[in-house]
Formats: structure tokens, sequence, C-alpha cells
């Protein structure tokens, strides 16, 4: 195949301050681009490096792309995320397994429940 999944790129009203976020949540160095923007820079294996572009716009409808991820310790992880500044948010999703979450410009996310 000809291509590959290299960058996911996020809008951000605050391209610094949501690619510092995110790097406390993931853990990945976050670095300045040539183009202004902010690059996540993915682990080997950990999928594709994250860049967040400067919008003048605020977010302000349910994302049509969000993020799962899935953790050792789902409780735990819930709460570390949260203690960092996401917050929970209803999206319909009802009573399930998974927790919906946003991060600080309200682009939701999931952590889902741990395997094994």
């Amino acid at each position: 195949m000809g291509l590959r999944f290299t960058e996911l790129c996020i809008d951000a009203h605050d391209p610094h301050a949501q690619a510092s976020w995110w790097s406390r949540v993931l853990g990945w160095e976050a670095e300045d681009t040539d183009d202004a923007d902010v690059a996540l820079r993915a682990p080997d294996g950990a999928g594709p490096d994250w860049v967040f572009l400067a919008v003048p716009e605020e977010k302000v409808i349910k994302n049509r792309l969000h993020c799962d991820f899935t953790p050792d310790d789902q409780n735990a992880e819930v709460d570390r995320v949260l203690a960092l500044g996401a917050r929970r948010v209803d999206i319909g999703q009802g009573d399930q397994t998974w927790v919906v979450l946003a991060d600080p410009e309200g682009n939701e996310f999931c952590i889902l429940a741990a395997e094994g």
C-alpha cells in the first residue's frame, strides 16, 4: 500500500497549551514545528504523531472523530487525567464500559475498560 498514517492533525485555539496538556497525558515529547504548530512525537509503535494547528475559533460541536485509549487500570487513568484538567462529558452514551472525557478545549476522547 502506498500510504502510511503519520500525523493526526488537531485544530486548537491554543496549540501550545493543548500540546503541553496532551504531552502530560500521553508522556510524549512536544516540539515546535517549522510551521509554528506544535507536534507530539509518538514513540515507536505508539501510532502517528499528533500535530496541533492554530485556529481562531473555539470548538462548538461534538467531535466527528475521537481517540480511544486502553489503560492498564481504567479508574486510575480516569482519575489521573481528570486531575490534569480533563472533564467528564455526556454525549448520550448512557451506562457503558468506557468513560467519555474532554480535554481542556472540549475535544472528546474515551478511556476504555482495561483489557485482560
